[in-house]
């Protein structure tokens, strides 16, 4: 009897797969427990199709991350703050700042993808990495200027 899995089982599949079991178990335990449907001819086509779609979506969002990764490599920001005595900041500036300076700018990136290579607690030209997907890191410059 041929299934296709609609989740992960142990030492049988991963969701998606088409596997061939015994008529029981697939009659009594996968079936009736929603882990997996008949193979049928409209179902194969049907998942064939579903699969395809999702490779497409797939690459379709990789490519707006490689757009996303260009703009933010031509992109600057510049973060105002108080300073003190020898041009120190009070406090430091975070990735909070840094998301919303994009924002700003109409680019949306969690605070949580921006990582800051270093300290920043002077005046200054920095650099900060965003993780958007896989090996897709691009950098950003920050510029930390004095508030008027």
């Amino acid at each position: 009897m041929k299934v296709i899995l609609k989740e992960n089982v142990e030492k049988l599949g991963e969701a998606g797969d088409l596997v061939d079991v015994k008529p029981g178990f697939g009659r009594n335990y996968l079936i009736p427990q929603a882990k997996a449907i008949m193979a049928t001819e409209g179902a194969i086509r049907h998942h064939e199709k579903m699969k395809r779609d999702a490779e497409l979506r797939a690459e379709l969002t990789v490519e707006a991350a490689k757009e996303l990764a260009q703009q933010l490599e031509a992109t600057s920001v510049t973060i105002p703050v108080t300073v003190g005595e020898d041009d120190k900041i009070h406090g430091t500036v975070t990735n909070i700042q840094i998301a919303e300076a994009l924002e700003d700018r109409e680019i949306l990136i969690d605070r949580r993808k921006i990582s800051i290579d270093q300290d920043i607690k002077t005046l200054g030209e920095y650099t900060a990495t965003i993780d958007l997907m896989g090996d897709l890191k691009p950098q950003v410059k920050v510029w930390v200027v004095k508030e008027d």
